[in-house]
């Protein structure tokens, strides 16, 4: 699905992902199966339902996924990603 600057697909690596980095933030949406995320050199587990962030240009992988790992992917925003919103007081 393609509308503007957003796209979303299912991915489903096999055995091993060799993803690099963006230049659109990414979120991720895991359908099914378990694993590890790394994330900018963060690691975390993930199951079905969780989401995860990506900024744009960060390095980031799944490792030690399950054989059923499926997941959205929704690419977003400009090239380089969007600011942070700064905290408001």
């Amino acid at each position: 699905m393609r509308h503007g600057n957003m796209s979303a697909e299912i991915y489903r690596p096999h055995k091993v992902d060799k993803q690099t980095p963006h230049l659109q933030d990414e979120l991720y949406i895991i359908i099914s199966g378990k694993g590890e995320f790394v994330n900018d050199g963060k690691r975390i587990s993930f199951k079905p339902g969780d989401m995860i962030f990506v900024a744009a240009g960060a390095e980031h992988r799944y490792e030690n996924f399950t054989d059923d790992f499926a997941t959205w992917v929704i690419f977003y925003g400009p090239l380089g990603g969007e600011a942070e919103a700064s905290s408001q007081k």
